[in-house]
């Protein structure tokens, strides 16, 4: 029975990805969908970009919500106790908080074309170890105000991500540090235009405050 309702949790968490906030921000307040316009993606890069910051705020907020709710679905199995078990319960939290980034990379909601993952991943990352999601947030900051190139920003975060993991916070559980190396891997693949673009000079840089689309 366990095992049914876990798969029933991921599915759920999967739903909970797949909502399209930067698309339902956009039709609903702005009246255009975002994935029209910027850089195409259906994520909170591209809604700042498009719609300005408060839309990119909102947008963002929801995004990292989503991974974080996704992941704490695992409080709802009595079984698997974080006292008694750490490891079982974050791979849990792992199953659950990929779910939710799957979701989000193809969204049911949105005919499968979404954002990069990135605010999704923070969000189960700041559920599972919100020590390391401040380092990360330390590092993208960093270097977002050095270089103002956010795909560079979540790049070098994502690559430190594991690197820290094993040999800043120490962490043993295996599946834990996988995904730690695996989601950098999978930031570096959704992200492959932007290096191209970054190698060339041709990287837009984030100016966060400038005109958005308007409709009409």
């Amino acid at each position: 029975m366990t095992v049914i309702f876990i798969i029933v949790l991921a599915v759920l968490a999967y739903l909970l990805g797949s909502i399209p906030s930067a698309v339902w921000v956009g039709q609903a307040f702005y009246g255009l969908d975002v994935r029209d316009f910027g850089s195409g993606n259906a994520g909170a890069t591209n809604t700042f970009r498009v719609l300005g910051k408060k839309a990119g705020v909102a947008v963002l907020a929801m995004d990292v919500l989503k991974g974080f709710t996704a992941a704490c679905l695992v409080n709802y199995i009595p079984e698997v106790n974080p006292v008694l078990n750490k490891t079982w319960y974050i791979n849990i939290q792992l199953l659950f908080g990929l779910s939710a980034v799957l979701g989000h990379l193809f969204p049911i909601f949105a005919n499968f074309k979404g954002g990069k993952g990135i605010a999704t991943l923070l969000g189960m990352l700041i559920a599972i170890h919100y020590i390391s999601a401040l380092a990360c947030m330390g590092i993208f900051i960093l270097i977002l105000f050095s270089t103002r190139f956010v795909s560079l920003s979540s790049i070098s975060a994502a690559i430190l991500f594991p690197i820290q993991l094993i040999w800043i916070f120490k962490r043993h559980e295996p599946l834990f540090i996988a995904f730690g190396i695996c989601a950098a891997l999978m930031v570096i693949l959704t992200h492959r235009k932007n290096i191209n673009r970054l190698l060339t000079g041709n990287e837009n840089k984030a100016r966060l405050l400038r005109k958005h689309y308007r409709n009409g």
